[in-house]
């Protein structure tokens, strides 16, 4: 019981937290829950639990979504996902997770360097990255820190850019979990727990909407790039550990 009691305080914070900087529920969560249950059972009930905090997240700011970023963005992501998860079943992760760790890490300068030529990116190509990401999130746990600037590149930020990205996220996993589903990788039991731990990510979206509500731009971008290392060096750090 006390074990699940600090799984539930895990989400908690770990909702906060990625609703506030869009992403790291993850890097949280996953070791709390690998000791918890076990490495086996602790991804697909992570899988489910993302779900829930990127509901989360989309109830939060429901009136500040870009519909039109978020339909250029799944169109493509949705078909991603389902032909990642996939893919996952033979293609070795670690190889992706240091890929996309050494990525991570190179879009700090990158981010910084549109914002000071005011650059933005246009639909159709948040359209071609939402197809990679989408890809990108059925083969790995997840790719917050590269959905998170593609959104941003298009001009969005703060409650805007939480919300767009949490739906849009959202569609690529539920398609990412009906693939498992349908090739027998995510047991029910699985999903009931993920489902709890998902809802107190929940809770922790809504408590955190204060925090960005009063937080500004520039504090917000400076909490973008933190993330972005940590995330990185998490990638890159399981990535080795599992060659």
């Amino acid at each position: 019981m006390t074990g699940y009691i600090f799984v539930l305080l895990a989400g908690l914070a770990a909702g906060g937290l990625s609703a506030i900087v869009g992403t790291g529920a993850s890097i949280i969560l996953l070791p709390i829950l690998i000791l918890q249950f076990g490495p086996q059972q602790a991804v697909p009930i992570m899988a489910v639990a993302a779900v829930m905090g990127n509901i989360g997240k989309s109830l939060a700011w429901w009136r500040e979504i870009d519909w039109r970023a978020f339909a250029a963005y799944s169109i493509t992501g949705v078909p991603g996902a389902a032909l990642g998860a996939r893919t996952l079943l033979v293609l070795p992760a670690s190889i992706v997770e240091i890929g996309l760790g050494i990525f991570f890490v190179c879009l700090i300068p990158m981010r910084r360097w549109m914002r000071v030529r005011d650059m933005h990116m246009p639909m159709w190509q948040l359209a071609v990255a939402g197809g990679v990401i989408g890809f990108l999130t059925g083969i790995v746990l997840s790719t917050g820190p590269l959905s998170i600037p593609a959104f941003g590149a298009v001009g969005l930020s703060k409650g805007a850019l939480l919300s767009t990205e949490a739906i849009g996220s959202l569609a690529l996993m539920i398609s990412k979990a009906v693939t498992f589903q349908a090739l027998g990788a995510l047991p029910w039991p699985q999903i009931v727990q993920g489902v709890i731990v998902g809802s107190a990510m929940i809770a922790g979206s809504f408590a955190a909407k204060r925090i960005v509500d009063r937080m500004s731009v520039k504090t917000f971008e400076h909490m973008l790039d933190v993330m972005l290392i940590i995330a990185g060096a998490t990638m890159l750090w399981t990535g080795f550990a599992a060659l």
